[in-house]
């Protein structure tokens, strides 16, 4: 007979009528690694609100039994008390305060009502010894990399003494190396018993560290299985609800003349103006062509497009010229202007106003376009734009006045697409495109860019996925520590070749 820790039984959760769970069950084996996949929107987060008691008993129908019993959660801290820890996509530490002090937040060893730093220390030092981790507890977590972070994160929860950990999407902002530090981590504390459901939309991760998989597709769940037992292909058709032959749909498309150079270009650190950050980068880009710039995090990619952009708030030297004019752009407004457009890494911190609804962030940046002559907005003309974008891109939204905070990652990024269309660029850079976005919401992006390139746009795209670089760029420009390493027109182009351009090989 199994041996379950948790057994979540139809569960059923609704928001102003609409079902976001549906008589969803998840059973959970003790001291294995449930891998928990679904599209964006499929109910996974909200079911591991209610599992974490962000969601209290009452406010949905079924019933959690952990180790056998029966669980009515009313708030995190009872499910921490039962032995539930979860650790969000967004991390939830106190950047100026030292490791030691993040980790028993709320819950600090005290002798005689005072707070006993040295007990904190030691405990922590124990803490972080069994995790293998050599960090200082006393360091403040601001002067951790975010891998660092997210295994303090993993040592926070540890030090609440928790026999399941849940993470969402832990690996989102790590480098391969932090990656395999965390899967060894996991590794270690299944052998110790705890049992982990681990959340996200990479795939391959996902076949690695798990040992069953339980996919969830609109609010439901769709089955079960053995890791070992399925392949990425099967895992997409379950999620999606159809098959994906081809993730990448290579489609063709006339690449024109020259219609950007970019010449001798520096960027320099925002806080240390003697240090290049991009050092004398040159390339072109075509009318209706994909150029992918690849590289390792810290290569620069984002620092080169964002200054072009003149998003930046470092530095920076060098030449542009568009349509063979030399321009100076100095802000994102100019850029605009100038037709350069551009979805940003952070498409909530940078792309979105989470408050606002999808029409005013659609429109804001292209307000005075819809100004009629008495200096008020054309509502009408703005509403007929804006059901445009949302039909044209697929944004599954209830209503254009929903504020952008309510949908999910995957239409999130549509929406900031449309902001950016709706200002007619010539020239659209786009900085991770599909990060945080699971494979279905991918393929809708990856298939408008195509039909952008073939509407005439050129576009300049960032990405650390090579799979994603190699299935979609026309031209390939390799970045390493700041330098140009390597171009390649991408005709039988690899993975291998690539990599070895970006960590400084031939």
């Amino acid at each position: 007979m199994d041996d379950f820790i948790l057994e979540m039984k139809n569960i059923t959760k609704d928001f102003s009528g609409v079902k976001a769970l549906d008589n969803v069950n998840l059973k959970v084996r003790k001291g294995e690694i449930h891998g928990l996949c679904g599209e964006n929107g499929a109910g996974k987060s909200t079911l591991m609100k209610i599992l974490s008691g962000v969601y209290p008993h009452g406010t949905f129908t079924g019933e959690i039994l952990f180790n056998g019993r029966e669980l009515r959660l009313n708030s995190i801290k009872d499910a921490e008390d039962a032995g539930i820890g979860i650790i969000y996509q967004e991390l939830s530490l106190v950047k100026e305060l030292s490791v030691s002090e993040n980790i028993f937040i709320g819950n600090e060893p005290n002798k005689n009502g005072i707070i006993d730093f040295d007990r904190m220390y030691y405990e922590t030092k124990i803490l972080l010894d069994k995790l293998n981790l050599n960090i200082n507890p006393n360091v403040p977590v601001k002067n951790l990399g975010i891998g660092q972070q997210q295994l303090v994160e993993i040592a926070k929860a540890l030090s609440k003494n928790v026999s399941l950990l849940i993470l969402d999407e832990p690996t989102s902002s790590l480098t391969d190396a932090d990656v395999e530090i965390l899967f060894k981590i996991l590794r270690q504390l299944k052998d110790n018993g705890v049992t982990c459901i681990y959340i996200s939309h990479k795939l391959n991760e996902v076949m690695e560290i798990t040992d069953r998989i339980t996919v969830q597709r609109d609010g439901k769940t769709v089955g079960s299985e053995d890791t070992k037992n399925l392949t990425e292909s099967e895992i997409i058709k379950m999620m999606v609800g159809r098959e994906l032959t081809n993730l990448f749909p290579k489609e063709e498309h006339q690449i024109g003349k020259e219609i950007l150079e970019v010449k001798n270009f520096s960027v320099y650190d925002s806080k240390s103006s003697s240090k290049k950050i991009v050092d004398n980068v040159s390339f072109t880009l075509k009318e209706g062509e994909i150029l992918g710039i690849a590289g390792l995090i810290g290569a620069g990619r984002t620092e080169l497009v964002s200054s072009i952009f003149g998003s930046y708030p470092g530095k920076h030297e060098g030449e542009i010229y568009l349509e063979g004019k030399k321009i100076n752009i100095r802000n994102p407004d100019e850029a605009l202007d100038y037709g350069i457009a551009m979805v940003p890494e952070d498409r909530k911190g940078q792309g979105l106003i989470n408050i606002l609804s999808v029409r005013n962030n659609m429109t804001l940046s292209n307000i005075e376009s819809y100004k009629n002559n008495f200096g008020s907005v054309d509502e009408n003309k703005e509403i007929v734009d804006v059901k445009k974008y949302i039909e044209m891109l697929k944004i599954k939204v209830s209503h254009f006045d929903l504020a952008v905070k309510n949908l999910s990652g995957g239409n999130q990024q549509k929406v900031v697409l449309a902001k950016n269309l709706l200002r007619n660029p010539k020239i659209l850079i786009l900085d991770e495109p599909t990060r945080g976005i699971d494979v279905g919401a991918k393929y809708e992006i990856y298939k408008l860019i195509y039909e952008l390139v073939k509407s005439g746009i050129s576009i300049i795209m960032v990405s650390s996925e090579l799979p994603e670089v190699i299935g979609l760029s026309d031209r390939i420009v390799v970045m390493h520590e700041g330098k140009k390493k390597g171009e390649f027109v991408n005709k039988d182009v690899t993975q291998e070749m690539i990599m070895e351009c970006a960590i400084g090989g031939k």
